[in-house]
């Protein structure tokens, strides 16, 4: 299914567990009270015996979802990201990630943006307590589309992979044929002036930055991150060597994220300067998703702000 109109990433996700619960019996899915939220309700529909509501037990569930691997199953577990990083963390650690169990984590929530709900249900960690277990695998797509095509490749990919989904509306950025591999990011716009690497709903934003910038004479590259581990060095160190300067952009704490990946990895290969736009080391609160993203700096105006402090420090060449 292509996605045309903004859509919930989550939705492509659900869309994905359809077609493969038709293409593979191994395919099973297990959530803990959130079927809709998940969108997993279409798939307990139409595949009931392979469906498995765990109730509200995330370590429990975790558990089984590493026995199903173990027996040649492909489990997609599902709930929300601070749910499956958080309370469900010793599992995921020792019976998933440990084992090298082939279990799929996708999630839902991840980020500031879900509403009411407020800071108990935003998760802002969980990039980094996924990222810091040896061999877990992490992919956040940007749009609905991308979520399709990450969950298709989830499931053929061998090995524990975390799948980070927004939960509001996002524009569709990708299209039928933009390809998607897993390790591998894709250049959206082409330029040497400056490079903004994001990942998820924040791609967005990291186009348009690239448009106000282009009518100052500023040539911008974005390259959609959609896989933070294992991170494409090849990406990120070509733009740091043709463009000088990087700025990262992610609905996440700049601790431990997307942006902690791309320093750390320049940091020891191509020292450049790096501009971080995330969440700066506090909870978030309830409110409304434009109303959070402005309070915790997460616009184009201030990743426009953030691109012009990292063309301040880029070296003359």
């Amino acid at each position: 299914m292509i996605f045309e109109k903004p859509a919930p990433i989550r939705d492509g996700f659900g869309n994905a567990l359809l077609e493969l619960g038709e293409k593979d019996p191994r395919v099973v899915v297990l959530t803990a009270d959130l079927s809709e939220a998940i969108r997993v309700h279409w798939f307990a529909e139409k595949f009931p015996h392979r469906f498995f509501q765990m109730g509200i037990a995330e370590s429990d569930m975790v558990g089984t979802a590493a026995g199903l691997a173990v027996a040649g199953k492909i489990p997609f577990v599902t709930t929300f990201a601070a749910f499956a990083t958080s309370l469900a963390n010793t599992p995921v650690r020792v019976s998933v990630a440990y084992n090298q169990a082939n279990v799929k984590i996708a999630t839902s929530h991840g980020g500031v943006c879900v509403g009411g709900d407020g800071a108990t249900h935003q998760s802002i960690e969980d990039i980094a307590l996924m990222r810091v277990l040896p061999g877990m695998t992490i992919v956040v797509p940007c749009d609905a589309n991308e979520a399709y095509r990450a969950t298709l490749a989830a499931a053929e990919y061998e090995g524990p992979l975390y799948l980070r989904l927004g939960r509001i509306a996002t524009p569709i950025l990708t299209k039928a044929h933009t390809p998607f591999k897993i390790g591998k990011a894709q250049v959206l716009a082409q330029g040497n002036d400056l490079a903004i690497i994001a990942c998820g709903a924040m791609v967005g934003f990291a186009l348009e930055a690239a448009q106000l910038l282009d009518k100052k004479g500023l040539r911008v590259r974005v390259i959609n991150m959609h896989t933070v581990k294992p991170l494409d060095h090849s990406a990120v160190l070509k733009a740091a060597q043709e463009c000088g300067a990087l700025v990262t952009m992610e609905e996440h704490s700049i601790i431990g994220g997307l942006g902690s990946a791309v320093t750390e990895l320049v940091a020891e290969k191509y020292p450049v300067p790096v501009e971080r736009v995330g969440i700066r080391d506090v909870f978030g609160e309830s409110g409304e998703p434009h109303e959070i993203l402005e309070k915790y700096g997460l616009t184009t105006k201030d990743l426009v702000k953030a691109c012009k402090r990292a063309l301040k420090r880029k070296e003359p060449k």
